[in-house]
C-alpha cells in the first residue's frame, strides 16, 4: 500500500520508473549498475476508484509543469491542497483529457447506482444526491475536471488508504469466522465415530502446520541478513545497511514503500506456508504479511507517513530490538482473531441472511408459478385463436364452393340457364353421322373443286 501523504507522488513515479534487478553474488560494497528493465506498474491501491486515480495521474504527468511540481512536492503541499492549484497552469489538451476522464467516471458511478437500485425502478433517482456518497469527485460539476476534483481525489485517497489496513483485518476476521462456522457445521453432520476421526485428522493438520523453522522478527538484523544472503546472494559477513537499502529500493525514489517492504518478508513466510500443503492457508499467509509490515512501520516509520527513508532505516538498526529480537509469533502463536461472542453474532447474521435468501427464493418461486400460469393461459388463447382462424377459413371455402354450383330444382335436380341448355344441345349434336333415305351415310362435307389435275394436250 502506498504512503498516505506521498501516495500521489509515489504512484506517479511507479507508473514510469525502471526497476533494478538484483544481481546475485556481487561484492557488497560495489554494486555495479544493472541493465534497466521495465518494472511492473500495476500495483493496485485497493481503492474502488483505483483506475480513475491512475488515469488522472498518468494524464497529469504528460504536462511538464505539473510533473515538475509533483516531483518536488512535499507532504504538506499534498495534504493542504497547494498541489491542486497547479491544475490551472496545465495545458489545454491535458484539461480536455481530464474532463473526459471525469465524465467517464461519473458514467461508471451512475451505472453502479442503477444496478444497485434495480429493485426500486419506480422511484425516480436524483443522480446528484446519489453521487454525493462518492467523495473522490465533485458531484455538482459532472462535466469538467477542476482543482476541487483533484483536491477531493487526494483527500479521499489519503483517508481511504489510512483505513485500508483496518478493513483488511476485518475481512480476514470474517473469513476465519466463516471457516470455523463451516468446520463446526461439517462436524455436526457426522455421526460420533466419524466426527472423532475427523477431529483427530484436523488436529494433526494443525500440528503439522506448527512444525516449521524459526521465523525471524521482520526488520531485525537476522531477518535482513537472511534476505541479503539467500535472496541477494551476498556474503552475510559483508552486510551493509546502505547497500541493502539501495538494492531493495526498486524504484529508486530513496524510500521503501509498503510493497517494497512486504517483498522482504517472502523468505520468512515461505518457512510457514506452502501452497502445496493442505494444512497451509494462503489467506492466513497474506494476513501474516500484513502483520509483519505493520510491525516494521510501527518501529521504523518515525514520521508515520507509511514510508521508510534511508535515515529511518539506519536509525532503526541502532535499537536494541534490531540486534537481539525475539522469535516472531505467527498467527498460530497468538490469540484467535475473533472471540466466541463475535462468532455467535456472525452466525446469527448468517442465519438472518439465509432466512432473507429463503424469503426471496420463495418470492421468486411464486412469481415463477404466476408466470407459468400466465403462459398456460396465453397458450390456450393462442390455440383458441388458431382454431377460430381455421373455422373461418373453412367457412369461406364452403361459401366459395356453393357459389360455383348451379341452382337445384324442387326435387333436387340441377337447373341450367338458357345459355347452358343451348350449349348442352349443341354439344349433343357433336359426334352424330348423317344418314340418307336408303340408309347410306351421307357425306356432309362441302364439295370442293378438284385441284392440281393433270392437263391433256391434243
Amino acid at each position: 500500500m502506498l504512503g498516505v501523504c506521498h501516495w500521489l507522488l509515489l504512484l506517479s513515479i511507479s507508473l514510469r520508473v525502471w526497476s533494478v534487478p538484483i544481481e546475485r553474488n556481487v561484492n557488497a560494497q560495489e554494486v555495479p549498475p544493472q541493465p534497466e528493465e521495465k518494472g511492473e506498474d500495476n500495483v493496485d491501491t485497493g481503492l474502488y476508484y483505483d483506475r480513475y486515480l491512475r488515469e488522472v495521474i498518468e494524464v497529469l504527468e504528460t504536462d511538464p509543469h505539473f510533473r515538475e511540481k509533483l516531483q518536488t512536492a512535499n507532504t504538506e503541499d499534498i495534504k493542504n491542497g497547494r498541489l491542486s492549484k497547479e491544475l490551472d497552469l496545465v495545458g489545454h489538451h491535458v484539461r480536455t483529457r481530464l474532463d473526459e476522464l471525469k465524465r467517464q467516471e461519473v458514467s461508471r458511478l451512475r451505472m453502479l447506482l442503477k444496478a444497485k437500485l434495480d429493485n426500486t425502478q419506480s422511484v425516480q433517482m436524483d443522480h446528484i444526491s446519489l453521487l454525493k456518497q462518492f467523495e473522490h469527485l465533485d458531484p455538482h460539476n459532472q462535466n469538467t475536471f477542476e482543482a476541487k476534483d483533484l483536491e477531493l481525489l487526494i483527500a479521499t485517497a489519503t483517508k481511504d488508504l489510512e483505513n485500508y489496513d483496518a478493513e483488511r483485518h476485518e475481512e480476514f476476521k470474517r473469513y476465519e469466522m466463516l471457516k470455523e462456522h463451516e468446520r463446526r457445521e461439517y462436524l455436526r453432520s457426522l455421526d460420533q465415530e466419524k466426527r472423532d476421526r475427523e477431529e483427530r485428522r484436523m488436529e494433526e493438520m494443525k500440528e503439522k502446520h506448527r512444525q516449521h523453522p524459526k521465523v525471524n522478527a521482520p526488520g531485525s538484523v537476522a531477518q535482513l541478513k537472511e534476505v541479503w544472503e539467500e535472496t541477494d546472494g551476498l556474503d552475510p559477513q559483508e552486510f551493509n545497511p546502505k547497500t541493502f537499502f539501495r538494492l531493495h529500493d526498486t524504484n529508486g525514489d530513496g524510500l521503501l514503500d509498503e510493497q517494497e517492504l512486504e517483498a522482504l518478508f517472502t523468505k520468512e513466510l515461505e518457512k510457514v506456508y506452502d501452497p502445496k500443503n493442505e494444512e497451509d492457508d494462503m489467506m492466513e499467509m497474506e494476513e501474516e504479511r500484513l502483520r509483519m509490515r505493520e510491525h516494521v512501520m510501527k518501529n521504523v516509520d518515525l514520521n508515520q507517513d507509511r514510508l521508510v527513508s534511508l535515515e529511518e532505516f539506519l536509525r532503526s538498526m541502532e535499537k536494541k530490538e534490531f540486534n537481539s529480537p525475539k522469535e516472531w509469533e505467527t498467527l498460530d502463536d497468538t490469540k484467535p482473531v475473533f472471540t466466541e461472542a463475535e462468532l455467535q453474532r456472525f452466525e446469527a447474521e448468517l442465519r438472518d441472511k439465509e432466512v432473507e435468501l429463503s424469503r426471496r427464493a420463495e418470492t421468486l418461486r411464486q412469481e415463477q408459478e404466476i408466470l407459468k400460469e400466465r403462459g398456460k393461459a396465453l397458450e390456450a388463447q393462442k390455440r383458441e385463436y388458431q382454431q377460430a382462424v381455421l373455422e373461418m377459413s373453412q367457412r369461406q371455402k364452403d361459401q366459395q364452393a356453393v357459389r360455383r354450383l348451379p341452382p337445384s330444382g324442387p326435387n333436387g335436380e340441377l337447373q341450367f340457364q338458357p345459355e347452358s341448355q343451348s350449349m348442352a344441345q349443341d354439344g349433343s349434336q357433336v359426334g352424330k353421322v348423317a344418314v340418307d333415305q336408303n340408309g347410306e351415310v351421307r357425306n356432309s362435307l362441302p364439295a370442293e373443286p378438284p385441284q392440281n389435275l393433270p392437263q391433256h394436250t391434243r
